[in-house]
C-alpha cells in the first residue's frame, strides 16, 4: 500500500461522537511513552501528523485520521499511566472500552508494546481482555533500533512464549523502528489485505 494522503478529521473525548463513516478504522493503542505517535508518523511518512511528546500520556482523546481517503488510522489514549490520576485514569479506560467494544467500524487494534522491556503485566491483561472480548488484533513491537537485533528478536520471542501459554493462535505481530522505517510497509500490507477482504 501506498499513502497519498493522510488528514486529520477529529479529536473527542467520547467514542459515540466518532465520524458516522462506513470506513473501516485502525486503532493504535499502547501504554504511554510506547512510540505511538512517532510509529503513526512514521507509516503516514508526514512527521506532523500525530504529536509527539517526550511527555508519557498526552494523548487524552480519540485521533482519527483519513488516510488515502478509504480508511481511518485511531489514535486512542495511552493506559496505565499512573500519574494521572484515579479519576482521569477511569475516565481513559472507559473511553477505550467504548471505543473498542462498542464501535462496529472498529476493524483492526494495533497493540503497541515496547521491543526493549520484558513481558509486562498491564499489557499482558490488556491482550488478555480483548482476548476475552473477541476485539481483532495485531501486536506491534516498537523501538526495534534502541538495541541490538538479537536482543529484539529474544524479547519478542519471550513475550510470545508467554501468549502462548493462554492462546492456541498467537495474533499476528511486527516488528517496527519509526527512526528506521521498520515494519512499515508489512503493517500497512496488513491493513490493505484487510480492505480487500470488506470489499
Amino acid at each position: 500500500m501506498e499513502i497519498t494522503s493522510a488528514e486529520f478529521v477529529i479529536s473527542n473525548s467520547r467514542a459515540d461522537m466518532c465520524p458516522k463513516t462506513d470506513y473501516p478504522e485502525y486503532a493504535f493503542i499502547g501504554r504511554s511513552n510506547v512510540g505511538k505517535s512517532s510509529l503513526i508518523n512514521m507509516l503516514t511518512k508526514n512527521p506532523k501528523l500525530a504529536m509527539t511528546s517526550s511527555t508519557p500520556g498526552k494523548t487524552l482523546l480519540i485521533n482519527h485520521f483519513l488516510v488515502n481517503k478509504e480508511w481511518y488510522l485511531v489514535d486512542l489514549p495511552g493506559y496505565g499511566y499512573a500519574q494521572r490520576g484515579k479519576k482521569m485514569m477511569e475516565k481513559i479506560q472507559k473511553l477505550i472500552e467504548y471505543y473498542v467494544l462498542e464501535r462496529e467500524q472498529m476493524t483492526c487494534l494495533f497493540v503497541l508494546i515496547d521491543s526493549r522491556l520484558e513481558p509486562q503485566k498491564i499489557d499482558l491483561e490488556f491482550i488478555e481482555w480483548l482476548g476475552e472480548n473477541g476485539v481483532p488484533f495485531a501486536i506491534i513491537f516498537t523501538k526495534a533500533d534502541k538495541q541490538s537485533i538479537g536482543k529484539t528478536k529474544q524479547n519478542v520471542d519471550r513475550f510470545m512464549e508467554v501468549l502462548k501459554k493462554q492462546w492456541e493462535e498467537l495474533p499476528p505481530y511486527f516488528i517496527s523502528s519509526a527512526e528506521k522505517k521498520t515494519g512499515r510497509q508489512e503493517i500497512l500490507d496488513y491493513i490493505e489485505g484487510i480492505n480487500r477482504s470488506l470489499k
